[in-house]
């Protein structure tokens, strides 16, 4: 659900949306990291000014807590 969310929202806000890409990491018991790899040009776009836009997104994805109990770290990388 998480993953679907970020993926179309990274490609409503990407100038390459057909680049997005997310990976899930299970990296332990209700803990998941979650990546959005984006072209270099969108990586700036994906994390705003100040960071204000992948907080936001952050924000959101907390929100999605009161229904699983898993908890995501969002990181943005770029594609080479």
């Amino acid at each position: 659900m998480v993953e679907n969310f970020l993926h179309e929202y990274a490609k409503l806000i990407a100038d390459y949306p057909e680049k997005i890409k997310i990976e899930r990491v299970e990296l332990g018991e209700n803990f998941v990291e979650v990546i959005i790899y984006a072209d270099k040009v969108d990586t700036g776009k994906l994390i705003g000014k100040d960071g204000k836009m992948i907080n936001a997104i952050k924000t959101v994805i907390i929100g999605c807590k009161a229904k699983d109990a898993t908890s995501y770290r969002v990181t943005v990388k770029s594609i080479e």
